[in-house]
């Protein structure tokens, strides 16, 4: 094999290898916050990492840990929730990747399991020492308004929002 052909399969083999520990890290994320782990949880990101959603906007590690160990969080686990993350479509180029999927809230009521929310996510993701590291996810509900398809279109087309 000549050596452009094995640089050329050991970049491709680069994309794959990053595509799926980017995938891993995404799928990570639920079963972590449903288990209440939020020193794992905030670890998915860099230190100052952003977590943005409809009803809190949330900077630094320390914030997202916060979050997680919060009586609201902890309310969720104990009534009995799941956060559901579907597959994302991923774009890396080279140190920095962008991805975008679909979540659900899936709380326990009396009646039984009811979505309570359905989201858009759109992530952004930095090659650090230590693996790929979210540097800024958005999340908006997809409820109608504008801003949740489009978040959903331009982390498909690999772009940021």
């Amino acid at each position: 094999m000549s050596d452009e052909r094995l640089s050329a399969l050991e970049a491709r083999l680069q994309v794959l290898e990053d595509e799926r520990d980017i995938a891993r890290l995404i799928a990570a994320y639920g079963p972590l916050v449903d288990a209440g782990a939020a020193q794992e949880v905030a670890a998915l990101w860099t230190d100052d990492g952003v977590y943005d959603v409809d009803e809190v906007y949330l900077e630094g590690i320390e914030s997202i840990a916060k979050m997680v160990e919060s009586s609201a969080h902890q309310a969720w686990i104990r009534g009995g929730c799941a956060h559901v993350v579907g597959p994302p479509r991923i774009t890396v180029d080279g140190d920095e990747a962008v991805a975008v999927c679909h979540s659900l809230m899936v709380v326990h009521t009396e009646a039984g399991f009811v979505v309570r929310r359905a989201t858009a996510n759109h992530w952004q993701l930095r090659r650090t020492a230590a693996g790929w590291r979210a540097t800024i996810r958005t999340n908006r509900i997809l409820d109608g308004r504008d801003e949740s398809p489009a978040l959903l279109a331009s982390g498909a087309r690999g772009q940021r929002p």
